[in-house]
């Protein structure tokens, strides 16, 4: 990805000579007309120069030096110069710096212990020191040679400054500035032989040697590596080095570029020195020297020293079986079917109990009681001071010593045993993989690496590690404690390391995600399983892994601090398509659809494990782990502002927290506005206002409806007081003015017969006016005992025979529409008895789920309809009329002079039934309830 640089900005030069990386993460450019510097997305060119800057120095106090060619052709010496605050300096012959007249070019600056600088050329090697005057050591043999080109140089930690010559010869290639002279170097490798073009001293002290056409060789305190083409290396023509800020080394060869990195797990193979690529077994010493247990061979490492004993050569058979070291510091091995003890070099053989060889030594152990146990085909033997005593039955097992007496046994069938005192006691588990190895920690901890995660035991409780618990899998192949009590896993999908509070975490809290440390194949993991003794700890603390290939070791020691952070950026932001860069404010318009973010981490070692985290403030609650992932997703997010915080870690634990943000707002459309908000405020509180008004004004109607009502009820009072009981007692007392006119007694008894006639009536009215009353408020729900009652008052008027039927059961009514039908009803049939001349009248009632209807019918003389609307006087037909409407019903009269009178009432169920409010769809539910019982065609009879 190219380097752009700001718009309205560029280089002084495209031909860069060199660059140097300061520590504040700020870039510096050498180029052919000029010196720029690249810091925090901005380029800065020094102004008022346009010297060619070739070779950078960044000094121990961050001062930047840089040699640069006269600008005048005709001066031959290059200069140096320093850059400062203030401006640019140039030193010269006149501040003491005096170069060779012949003198062509700089090849290196390298600074000194003291400060001094050091400056190879293509003549000499000088030393200088501002305010002093310089030094110089001409390369004689180089000269003589007429060489061309500029040497190199390199400062160890030892304060040893190596020159390297671009040709081969005598007291040419790599040579040694000591005191004052150039030395050629002669061990550990032969510096005549090599064509140096490049020299690198890393952060380990470690030299680093590039050549013409040789590779690279790496000298690290008395050992030399060599690395060329043919071992991996892209070419063998090495040009430059360069040590990034994570240890990182990258080289330039004449073929591309590579890079070399130390792992957190090495592995030794034939290459390093053992004698095949197998490794079964692996035992550490009390001594530091690593015991490595293999097919035709024993190696022992010591130190960087690896020595083997062969068969043929010492070893008493092929097959190195299991080893052990006891509490004397004997070492004792299996070889082929027998067992051994190594003493003084020499192999003696420890027979089983009938004497003859013990067999093939699967796993060995010594107990807290000096006992060593061995498992051996079909049974477990007990050696006493290295005699056989007695053995007994055993299936394959794993051994481990219990930290008081005995030892624990770990089966193929997936459970634990301990043996203590001739008494086993057997531990089951639900799994049933086959036991690896068996550990027992200091607490008592009993612990079983398997096919199926590592099992658990301890005071009679048992615990499975598993996936569950943040295990990335479950095959395990060894397990071992270190020096502070933390537990690695050597599995398939890796090295595992489960700190020591975790472990105690699992125990306390089975079921709970465990902080789980992985080392994989981007860490020099090679995970495999080894037939007998798969891991080892040395005095220093050091891990040590077999394989069955190879042998490999971490050590915890150089991982107990966490790294330091890693460096995180966020790259982008992308809304519905468009992109945003994060250097500037940024504002996403009104509702966006999709929004992405795009970050990333400066992790070049293993950039395959860096992991993220982040949360979007404002909108998360927690932190989001996307795990390798770099986009965060967003959808749909309201207008605000917003914080991205973005997190990131190698996996050690140490995460990337610090000033890692990008904050956005997210424009708001025009209804998410405040004043938005304010208006729809504003009218919501004017319609809880109107809601108030209105339902105020609709208890007021309802108020003023119940006194119509009353008003209606005493109207109507008064229209039977008129009609009936008012009309009566006009003519009494006209009757009774009649009898006071009389002047005979004959004349005045009848006058008072037809009083006391025309009273009873007046007395009869106002009974049946009290009736319609009474009846209606205190009957709940028979409406046909009511007009029950109201038929038997025709009889008052003589001739009407009254016929009252009634279809269908009663159902529940509202009382006020019940008593509105029963005064239209009383209304009819009082009218029909009184007035009709009627032989019979016909009540019929019927109950329907739909409705309720009221037929009245009468024989007698009729009425003309389109008069009795208007008859002035009576009220009984608009009464009837006015209580149909109000409570929704159909009122029909159907009538004609002579022929009889019909009135029918027809009230809708949901306006009368309590039973039809409650069903929505009566008509639905009534073809629902055909269907389901359809009629009876049985035959019953």
């Amino acid at each position: 990805m190219p380097l752009a640089a700001p718009e309205g900005t560029q280089l002084p030069s495209p031909r860069i000579h060199s660059l140097a990386a300061a520590d504040d993460g700020s870039l510096w450019i050498g180029t052919s007309l000029g010196l720029a510097r690249w810091s925090n997305q901005t380029l800065t060119v020094l102004p008022n120069e346009s010297r060619s800057a070739s070779t950078l120095l960044l000094d121990s106090a961050g001062t930047l030096w840089f040699s640069s060619p006269p600008p005048q052709p005709a001066r031959a010496r290059p200069s140096i110069c320093r850059v400062s605050a203030a401006a640019i300096q140039c030193y010269g012959k006149a501040e003491g710096l005096d170069l060779a007249a012949e003198t062509c070019c700089v090849g290196s600056l390298v600074e000194a212990a003291d400060g001094a600088l050091l400056i190879s050329t293509d003549q000499a090697v000088v030393r200088w020191k501002p305010g002093e005057a310089s030094t110089s050591v001409a390369h004689s043999a180089k000269v003589s040679a007429g060489v061309p080109g500029v040497m190199v140089l390199a400062r160890d930690s030892r304060d040893r400054v190596w020159v390297g010559v671009d040709a081969r010869g005598r007291d040419l290639g790599l040579n040694r500035l000591e005191h004052g002279a150039l030395k050629p170097v002669v061990s550990p490798v032969d510096g005549s032989a090599l064509a140096v073009q490049a020299l690198f001293v890393d952060r380990n002290g470690t030299l680093w040697i590039g050549t013409l056409d040789q590779g690279i060789y790496r000298l690290r305190g008395d050992r030399i590596d060599h690395f060329k083409a043919s071992d991996g290396l892209s070419g063998d023509g090495v040009y430059w080095f360069y040590e990034d800020r994570e240890g990182n080394l990258w080289v330039s060869t004449s073929e591309g570029m590579d890079r070399f990195r130390d792992l957190p797990v090495a592995t030794f193979s034939r290459r390093e020195g053992l004698s095949v690529d197998e490794v079964d077994s692996v035992m550490a010493a009390r001594d530091g020297r690593i015991w490595i247990g293999s097919a035709d061979a024993l190696d022992i490492l010591d130190g960087d020293a690896i020595s083997a004993i062969r068969t043929g050569a010492g070893l008493p058979g092929n097959q190195v079986t299991s080893l052990l070291q006891d509490h004397t510091g004997t070492v004792w091995v299996g070889i082929d079917k027998a067992l051994y003890v190594h003493e003084n070099g020499t192999f003696v053989a420890i027979p089983g109990v009938d004497g003859g060889p013990m067999g093939f030594v699967y796993a060995l152990v010594e107990d807290a009681e000096h006992t060593v146990w061995a498992r051996v085909p079909k049974k477990l033997v007990r050696i006493r001071e290295r005699i056989a005593r007695d053995e007994m039955p055993s299936p394959p097992t794993k051994l481990a010593a219990d930290r008081e007496s005995g030892i624990w046994q770990g089966f193929s069938n997936g459970g634990l045993a301990r043996n203590r005192n001739g008494e086993s006691q057997t531990v089951i588990f639900d799994r049933k993989a086959p036991v690896r190895q068996v550990i027992v920690a200091p607490d008592g901890m009993v612990l079983g690496a398997t096919d199926e995660g590592v099992i658990g035991w301890k005071n009679g409780v048992q615990r499975t590690l598993r996936n569950a618990n943040g295990l990335p899998c479950e095959a395990m192949h060894a397990l071992i404690l270190d020096a502070g009590s933390n537990l690695w896993l050597y599995a398939r999908c890796g090295l595992l390391k489960l700190p020591a509070a975790e472990l105690q975490r699992w125990w306390s809290e089975p079921d709970a995600r465990l902080d789980i440390r992985v080392f994989d194949v981007f860490d020099g993991v090679r995970s495999g399983q080894a037939p007998f003794q798969p891991a080892a700890m040395s005095p220093d603390g050091r891990l040590w892994f077999a394989n069955g290939l190879n042998l490999q070791m971490i050590d915890p020691a150089k991982l107990s601090s966490p790294s330091s952070p890693l460096p995180v950026r966020i790259e982008e932001i992308i809304a519905d398509g468009k992109h945003y860069p994060p250097d500037r404010a940024v504002v996403l318009p009104a509702n966006p659809r999709d929004i992405e973010i795009d970050y990333t981490a400066l992790h070049l070692a293993v950039p395959q494990k860096v992991r993220f985290r982040y949360r979007l403030h404002g909108l998360d609650d927690r932190w989001q782990e996307p795990g390798v992932r770099r986009q965060a997703f967003y959808t749909d997010l309201p207008a605000g502002t917003y914080r991205f915080d973005l997190a990131a870690t190698r996996g050690d634990g140490a995460w990337s927290e610090a000033d890692t943000s990008l904050t956005f707002v997210v424009a708001a459309a025009w209804y998410q506005t405040a004043w938005f908000r304010l208006a729809c405020l504003v009218l919501g509180v004017l319609a809880l206002a109107l809601t108030y008004q209105w339902r105020v004004r609709q208890i007021a109607e309802r108020v003023h409806a119940r006194f119509d009502e009353r008003l209606a009820e005493r109207t109507r009072l008064a229209r039977e007081l008129h009609d009936t009981l008012l009309q009566t007692i006009q003519g009494s007392k006209m009757v009774a003015d009649d009898a006071l006119e009389a002047t005979d007694f004959e004349r005045l008894q009848q006058a008072m017969k037809r009083l006391s006639v025309w009273l009873g009536e007046a007395v009869r009215e106002g009974r049946e006016a009290l009736n319609s009353l009474r009846v209606s408020t205190t009957q709940t729900n028979d409406l046909a005992e009511s007009f029950r009652r109201a038929s038997k008052d025709c009889a008052l008027h003589g001739t009407p025979e009254v016929l009252l039927s009634v279809d269908g059961p009663a159902l529940d009514m509202h009382p006020i529409v019940r008593d509105e039908v029963y005064r239209i009803g009383y209304e009819a049939i009082r009218n029909a008895c009184a007035h009709s001349q009627a032989m019979r009248v016909v009540v019929t009632l019927r109950y329907a789920t739909d409705h309720l209807s009221l037929q009245v019918a009468d024989n007698g003389v009729g009425m003309d309809t389109a008069t009795a609307w208007t008859k002035q006087g009576h009220f009984g037909l608009h009464g009837m009329r006015e209580r149909a409407n109000r409570i929704g019903a159909a009122l029909t009269i159907a009538s004609t002079a002579g022929a009889g009178t019909e009135i029918t009432l027809v009230v809708p169920g949901n306006a009368i039934f309590h039973a039809a409010r409650a069903r929505r769809w009566p008509r639905l539910r009534k073809a629902w309830q055909a269907w389901r019982e359809p009629g009876d065609t049985s035959g019953h009879g």
